[in-house]
């Protein structure tokens, strides 16, 4: 079977197949719109995911809003890069881990904070790209009112681009993304192994 594969001529007939096959998803693929897109799971790489779009959206010259829930007590790389470039509004919004807050009313009052930020950006056609981190978390632990927020994205600027990263992502939210990716966990370095997490890597 190996040996099948590695045959030129098998292996262009493949990729003439496949070419054709793409140029027709790509010639019926015409409509122009904002994608709302979920990247949820417990593996690692969400929020990392979100940031590479945040670089890509920049490096096309667009305006992008970020607004960061539950993270805030420690700093984080993406934040120290992030901030102060152009096109970039930044927002860190929340207080910290949940098992290490435990003040509920203090993570309801962040959260909502956080989201009168992300209400206005919803609302402003100049904002071509909107990362909403770990707002999965948020809406799994009820502090944001989960109507409230798929009416806010369903009402969006029909060009505007929306990630939202965090575990639990619930049903409704998946339902009216364009885009889900459910990251699967193989190995992780802190759980197996008591790796710490490092800067560059987690931080």
């Amino acid at each position: 079977m190996k040996e099948r594969a590695k045959d030129p001529e098998r292996h262009a007939k493949r990729m003439a197949a496949k070419q054709k096959i793409m140029q027709e998803r790509i010639a019926g693929a015409q409509k122009e719109q904002g994608v709302l897109l979920v990247l949820t799971g417990p593996g690692k790489g969400k929020s990392s995911s979100g940031f590479g779009m945040v670089a890509r959206s920049l490096g096309h010259g667009m305006k992008v809003g970020i607004v960061q829930f539950i993270k805030g007590a420690f700093s984080t790389g993406e934040h120290a890069f992030f901030r102060d470039l152009p096109n970039v509004d930044y927002h860190v919004m929340g207080e910290g881990y949940t098992w290490d807050t435990q003040d509920r009313e203090q993570d309801v009052a962040a959260a909502r904070a956080a989201w009168d930020i992300v209400a206005a950006m919803l609302q402003d056609d100049s904002y071509d790209l909107i990362l909403l981190d770990e707002l999965n978390i948020a809406l799994r632990y009820d502090y944001l009112d989960l109507d409230r927020v798929l009416d806010d994205l369903q009402a969006r600027p029909d060009m505007q681009h929306v990630v939202i990263t965090g575990r639990y992502a619930p049903q409704e939210l998946i339902d009216i993304a364009d885009t889900v990716t459910d990251m699967g966990v193989v190995k992780h370095a802190f759980k197996d192994q008591g790796i710490k997490a490092q800067k560059g890597i987690e931080l």
